[in-house]
């Protein structure tokens, strides 16, 4: 069986690098370019995971989350922030604001589905 995970990233070159992992890894993989719609797609489809830019145009990715989780259609899927701004309060930011836990940038294609997997509670893939 195929799992679907929605990647939220405005960054072609970061989307195809994890796109690309996620793929050798057995995953379906549905990118959203904006936050706007990752959240369309996220309230539309069912997904195994969700991986979240945070920094995004228009609304970023700790606003995102927030109006996923606060929609009710998709509370439990694990959300995965992947950021490159994790300053001194920023870990604690992304938790309250509903993610699982987070990535951080520049992406590793050869640790991230390992990353992922500790993440969400998954062992050996």
């Amino acid at each position: 069986m195929t799992r679907k995970v929605l990647v939220i990233e405005d960054n072609s070159d970061n989307s195809k690098l994890i796109s690309y992992a996620l793929n050798r890894a057995g995953y379906e993989v549905i990118i959203a370019g904006s936050g706007e719609e990752g959240a369309e797609f996220a309230l539309r489809d069912r997904f195994f995971f969700i991986l979240m830019d945070i920094n995004l145009p228009g609304i970023e990715g700790i606003e995102t989350t927030r109006r996923i989780r606060n929609s009710g259609a998709e509370r439990d899927v694990p959300i995965i922030a992947v950021t490159s701004y994790v300053m001194t309060g920023d870990g604690e930011r992304i938790m309250e604001a509903g993610c699982s836990g987070y990535i951080e940038k520049p992406i590793d294609p050869i640790t991230i589905i390992e990353s992922i997997h500790k993440i969400i509670g998954l062992g050996r893939p």
